[in-house]
């Protein structure tokens, strides 16, 4: 005799959304929504039901918000449009921000808060500039539209400048040696190969390659090719729009995923066979690009990726569309860096010295010619 199914603990629900992917969340009936993002099965799913759990209880037990408190002016932006305009990525960094804000000033006046205020918060953070950056640009979306609704007239936020940006490239780019190990210490046939292939292939922010699957497969009709040709075709997410993508599937990808493992509704699963949220899986890769001795992360794979694609001849235009940018900005970066190398490349002849030769003197006395030669 089988063993029975554990029973799903009390309020847990499981939700799946119209492009064939799912989630958890926790509802009492008819109470908001806690979204658990945490893989099933997991300690960390455990916690975050537990706390999910505690909120509503917390949610239930609070009465009413004091009007003209710093909390009562959070919940009426999360009702304009000006929240609903930015993305979701944005939404929950600055609910997470909001956080440890209401939690420390909730209750107080949103009038009292001063410029000083703000710049000492800022300054608070500012052993992580992008933390201190993303504070204030949550402070000033709160209050330019309190100013504009009329709710404060002054801002505190204008004129308190950005933390200055450390001088970095970011997340260091891989290349070809790094791509070269990773696939030497992991080869065709494991799940740490369909991970840098898909991103390699395709160059997907971490969020979009978590939930590609087969229903993003279809074919399409190639005219230059003449050929039905895979593509993968997905919405990315960028500044609250939504940009459709489609890839190619070159035929390397498509050997590395029939060598597999995969899974059905995603492609990148884990051990369970459930998909990975965008944190866990950049946490698992990089420990396996670790482990092939490359200590770079995946958003490297996807500058490796645009760099690879400028450098065989990608316009703006194509980098756009292939990563999902909105504006020029990003992808000119790498037709620029392109440009100079085949600039390069094309002007190396010039690097020549010009020797200038002197002929003897004639025995009648007449001066030789001069001769240019380049070597």
């Amino acid at each position: 005799m089988g063993l029975m199914p554990r029973p799903r603990p009390p309020y847990l629900h499981r939700y799946h959304t119209r492009h064939g992917a799912f989630y958890w969340y926790v509802r009492k009936p008819h109470g908001r929504r806690i979204r658990i993002r945490a893989e099933f099965g997991t300690d960390a799913f455990d916690e975050e039901y537990k706390a999910a759990i505690d909120g509503l209880n917390l949610v239930k037990r609070v009465v009413k918000v004091t009007s003209g408190s710093v909390k009562w002016l959070w919940e009426r932006y999360r009702d304009t449009q000006a929240w609903r305009d930015l993305g979701k990525a944005t939404h929950r960094q600055r609910e997470n921000i909001m956080v440890h804000v209401l939690a420390a000033i909730g209750d107080k006046p949103y009038v009292s808060i001063r410029r000083q205020d703000i710049v000492a918060s800022r300054d608070a953070r500012s052993a992580t500039p992008s933390q201190a950056r993303n504070f204030l640009d949550c402070m000033r979306g709160i209050f330019r539209w309190a100013l504009d609704a009329e709710h404060i007239k002054v801002d505190p936020t204008a004129g308190v400048a950005n933390p200055k940006k450390p001088k970095t490239d970011g997340f260091p780019a891989w290349n070809e040696n790094d791509v070269e190990a990773y696939q030497k210490c992991w080869p065709l046939g494991t799940k740490e190969r369909v991970w840098l292939d898909l991103l390699l292939y395709t160059g997907p922010r971490r969020g979009d390659v978590c939930r590609l699957g087969r229903q993003h497969v279809r074919k399409v009709f190639d005219p230059e090719l003449q050929a039905w040709i895979e593509v993968i075709s997905f919405k990315t997410e960028k500044g609250g729009n939504l940009i459709e993508v489609n890839i190619p599937i070159l035929p390397i990808l498509r050997a590395t995923l029939d060598a597999g493992p995969c899974g059905d509704l995603a492609f990148i699963v884990g051990e369970r066979g459930h998909p990975y949220t965008k944190e866990s899986f950049g946490n698992v890769f990089s420990a396996a690009a670790r482990e092939a001795g490359v200590p770079k992360s995946a958003h490297g794979v996807r500058k490796i990726a645009a760099t690879t694609a400028a450098d065989n001849g990608a316009t703006v235009h194509q980098l756009m569309s292939i990563f999902g940018w909105k504006t020029t900005q990003m992808a000119e970066v790498y037709t620029r860096a392109a440009d100079r190398k085949r600039l390069a490349r094309g002007a190396m002849h010039m690097l020549g010295r010009t020797v200038v030769e002197h002929s003897m003197c004639q025995p009648e006395g007449k001066v030789g010619t001069l001769a240019l030669k380049s070597e």
